[in-house]
This record gives C-alpha cells, sequence and structure tokens, in this order.
C-alpha cells in the first residue's frame, strides 16, 4: 500500500474495491435457490448440483488462508484485477454453460476471483483509515459482508418467477466487466518487491486440512455422521490442519501467522465470532426449512420474510461503525447480543399456527442485534494488530467464518434431524394409544401432521440450543476492552511484532 493512500484514503479506489466484494458475497447465495431448476435443466441428482454450492465455499476455504500472502507480496491494483478478471470470466461462461461440468467449473473460477476480494478490501480499508476511524470504514466492510449473501435469496427468488436461471449470469457478468475497466484504469498503486516466497508444503497442508474439514461439516448435515466419507475427511482435515499450524511456527516468514492469537483482544474477538457465526445460521437455516417445508409458503415469499432484516443490517453496519469509534466495542457487543439471545429464544417458542408478520418482525429486531456485534468485535480485535499483521488477520478472520459456519450449520441441522424424529417416534405412539390398534390403518393420514408437528419442536429445540450458545458470546462480551493503540514503528516480521 503506498504512503499517500495511509495519509489520505482514495475513496474511488475503495468504492471500487467495496463493489467488487459486494457482486462476490451477493453471487455466493445468489444460486441456492436455482439449483433444483439447475438439476432439472441438466438432469443432474440434488447430491450433485449441490457441488456448485459445496464447491465455490471449498474453493474459498481453500484459497483464503493464501490472501495473507498475496496480500503483502503483490499490489492492491495486481490482486484486485486478477480476482476481478477471474470472476468475470467465470460468471460470462456459467450463464452459456452448456453441460453441468462446464457450469461447475465456471463457478469455481469464479470461487477463486471472489476469494481474493474480501480479505483484499478489508486490508485496504485497515491501511487507508487511522484506528480511531477505522470502525465507519469497517462497518461498510460489514455492509459487504452480510447485506450481500443476506439480499441474495430474495434476489433470486424475483428473478427466478420471471426468468431462467441463466439471468442471474447476465446479471451480474456486464457489472463485473464494467468493475474490471473501471479497476484498470482507477487503481495505480505501485508496489516494491517484497522477497517473501510462498511455501508450498504449507499450501498444500493449508488446502487438504481446511478443504477437509469444510467438505466434512458441510456434508455432515446431509449424510449424517456416520458416513466414511464424512468423518473420514473431517479427521485427515484436522490432522493436516495441525501439521499446517506447527509448520507456521517453524517459518521464518509463515503464510497465515498464528502468532497474532498472542494478542488477546484478538483472540478474545476471534473467539466471539465463531460462537456468534455458529448461532447466527440457527435462523438463516431454520426459518428457511418451517416456512417453506411445513408451512407451505413459497420461495419469493420466503425471501421477502428475511429482507426487512437485511437491509436494516445494512444501514445499521455504516452507523454501527461510527458508533464503535465513540463507544468502542463492549457497549455495542453486549447490547447487540442481549437482543440477539432475546429473539432467538422468542424463535424457540414456533407453531403451526405463527403469523408470518411476527416472523418477520422477529427476525428484523435479531438481525438489528447482530449488526451491532459482528463488525465492532472483529474491528477491536484487529486494531490490537500492528499493521503489518493486517493481512494475517483478515486473513484468519475470513477463513473462521467459513469453518464456524460450516461446523454451525451442521452441527444444528443434525440436531434438528434428531430431535425431529425423537418427536415423531413420540407423536406416532401417542397416537397409536390414543385411536387403538383397530384404527391403526388411519394413522397414514395422521403421519403427514404428526412430521410436521414433530419438525416444528425439533426446529423449537434447535433454536433454543442456539441461544445457549449466544449466551456464551455474551459472557465472552463482558471482557472486550479498547486495545493500546499499536506502536507507530512497525517491526519489519511478525517474530519482531509479538
Amino acid at each position: 500500500m503506498t504512503e499517500a493512500l495511509q495519509k489520505k484514503p482514495n475513496y474511488g479506489v475503495i468504492i471500487v474495491l467495496l463493489l467488487g466484494a459486494f457482486i462476490a458475497m451477493l453471487n455466493e447465495t445468489l444460486l441456492n435457490v436455482a439449483l433444483p431448476s439447475i438439476m432439472n435443466d441438466f438432469g443432474a441428482s440434488a447430491s450433485t448440483v449441490q457441488w456448485l454450492s459445496t464447491g465455490y465455499m471449498l474453493v474459498n476455504g481453500i484459497l483464503i488462508p493464501i490472501t495473507a500472502f498475496l496480500i503483502q507480496k503483490f499490489s492492491v491494483r495486481h490482486l484486485f484485477l486478477s480476482a476481478i478478471a477471474l470472476f468475470t470470466i467465470g460468471t460470462f461462461v456459467a450463464g452459456f454453460a452448456p453441460t453441468f461440468g462446464i457450469l461447475l467449473a465456471a463457478r469455481m473460477v469464479q470461487a477463486a476471483g471472489s476469494a481474493i476480494m474480501m480479505p483484499l478490501l478489508m486490508n485496504v480499508l485497515l491501511t487507508s483509515f487511522p484506528v480511531e476511524k477505522r470502525g465507519g470504514a469497517m462497518g461498510f466492510f460489514g455492509l459487504v459482508m452480510i447485506f450481500a449473501p443476506a439480499v441474495g435469496p430474495t434476489l433470486s427468488g424475483w428473478i427466478l418467477q420471471h426468468y431462467t436461471w441463466e439471468m442471474l449470469f447476465h446479471l451480474v457478468s456486464p457489472i463485473a466487466f464494467i468493475l474490471l475497466i473501471a479497476s484498470f484504469f482507477m487503481l495505480k498503486d505501485k508496489k516494491a518487491s517484497v522477497k517473501i516466497h510462498l511455501d508450498y508444503l504449507s499450501v498444500v497442508l493449508s488446502s487438504i486440512g481446511f478443504g477437509g474439514v469444510l467438505y466434512g461439516f458441510s456434508s455432515a448435515g446431509n449424510k449424517g455422521w456416520n458416513v466414511p466419507e464424512v468423518y473420514v475427511t473431517i479427521v485427515i482435515g484436522m490432522v493436516a490442519l495441525l501439521f499446517f499450524i506447527v509448520r507456521q511456527f517453524n517459518l521464518k516468514h509463515p503464510m497465515l501467522e498464528f502468532r497474532i492469537f498472542r494478542y488477546p483482544m484478538f483472540a478474545l474477538s476471534s473467539a466471539i465470532s465463531i460462537v456468534l457465526a455458529m448461532a447466527m445460521f440457527s435462523a438463516m437455516l431454520l426459518l428457511p426449512i418451517y416456512v417453506q417445508t411445513i408451512r407451505g409458503i413459497g420461495t419469493l415469499e420466503s425471501g421477502l420474510l428475511m429482507l426487512p432484516g437485511a437491509l436494516l443490517m445494512g444501514i445499521m453496519s455504516p452507523i454501527t461503525g461510527k458508533l464503535f469509534d465513540k463507544f468502542g466495542g463492549r457497549v455495542l457487543a453486549i447490547i447487540g447480543l442481549g437482543i440477539t439471545i432475546l429473539t432467538t429464544y422468542a424463535f424457540s417458542h414456533l407453531t403451526m399456527e405463527t403469523s408470518y408478520t411476527t416472523l418477520m418482525t422477529l427476525y428484523t429486531i435479531r438481525m438489528f442485534g447482530m449488526s451491532m456485534v459482528m463488525m465492532p468485535v472483529m474491528t477491536n480485535g484487529i486494531n490490537a494488530l500492528p499493521q503489518n499483521l493486517n493481512p494475517h488477520a483478515t486473513a484468519m478472520n475470513n477463513t473462521l467464518q467459513q469453518v464456524a459456519g460450516a461446523i454451525g450449520s451442521a452441527f444444528l441441522v443434525t440436531l434438528m434431524q434428531n430431535r425431529t424424529e425423537s418427536y415423531a417416534q413420540e407423536l406416532t405412539e401417542e397416537a397409536m394409544q390414543n385411536v387403538g390398534l383397530t384404527a391403526a390403518q388411519g394413522m397414514e393420514a395422521m403421519q403427514q401432521q404428526i412430521m410436521n408437528t414433530a419438525m416444528v419442536e425439533g426446529i423449537n429445540d434447535t433454536f433454543l440450543i442456539s441461544t445457549f450458545i449466544a449466551v456464551v458470546a455474551l459472557v465472552l462480551a463482558f471482557f472486550i476492552q479498547r486495545p493500546p493503540r499499536p506502536e507507530e514503528d512497525i517491526p519489519k516480521s511478525a517474530e519482531e511484532a509479538i
């Protein structure tokens, strides 16, 4: 990053990077609603088509840890041009893909570009603004990170009601192309050659480690935990991660610096973010199941239910950033987590008659609470670090978000399925006793009602567990403190910094 950019932020450059990251994050969830249509068009199975989402997540999980090295080695211009070019090519090809194989390959190319954009944007914001103004800047990062994927399903649902799934790519590709041209002319920063080399063994270990853990946990929700494909990949991933971490401590210039966890406020912010990410996925996963599967509400209406919450979260992110600069992270985190806990607990009392308005109101208030937590906590942790460790912090935060999301999703889906099965068995036995064995033939008519009731109770139990997970984050939030300002004279190596 140039000296000029550090002294006076180049808002034109930041806007281009924000828009690039926004369409990349939007694209991550845009395709989820279209998977059934793609299955029909290509005659593919559900497990095969699911790779459009799983593969995207895996490429992100594998490449994001490498971004710390890339940001230190290359200029913002080179990195962003490479990222937006990959994303544009992937999007264009996907929109005209004649076979599922080409569509999947194009989706992977998209993911490769997306994986670079988010950590790069975060690092530019951190280096462009002084510590006392970072909250406001990171608020806009929160707008991208949270609002874009939240609005994706609603936008996708509306497009699919009027057009085919190809339009999802045709809509994004011209925007990506315009950003590619704009970034070519606007990004002018030059960077002196940095003498650091990529440790290829670290890349292999990181790819196997994070890839195995992400794939294993993301598959567990659908396939169960007793499938070798699930538990073997998780074990292999964890072993590879252990070797990866040990190797980083033995390298002079590690690919991903784990010593940043020696800074107490960064370690605390990471712990809160991991716990909160697991709790956050409860509403995103369980509400669509409740609304669509049990209540029979359409895809578009399901997306619209979550839209006010996404919009409010987007509006609040920059405001929360300004409040963070003024009051610090602890007050915001405690208030936000309090709101999150209360609304999550309220979701644990769903019935077959809970109104659409009630669901929308609760979800919107919950998103308001979460908007006060995610970015303030993350920014508070990064503010504790010297500037030269920012690339490692951004890569670490983005990687942990991916892993925590996968683990949280797998845990919550498994919990919901187990509780649903348990309730279904109890309700079936109770119904058999009430109607008598002679009327057992009529049980088939009651079976659907029993399963729906059991699933509602399973979802309620899962929301209750999510409430306790959020309480853990609240307890941790009481230990948040404003970190001392990092020294101006930044050490040249991570070892000196620590």
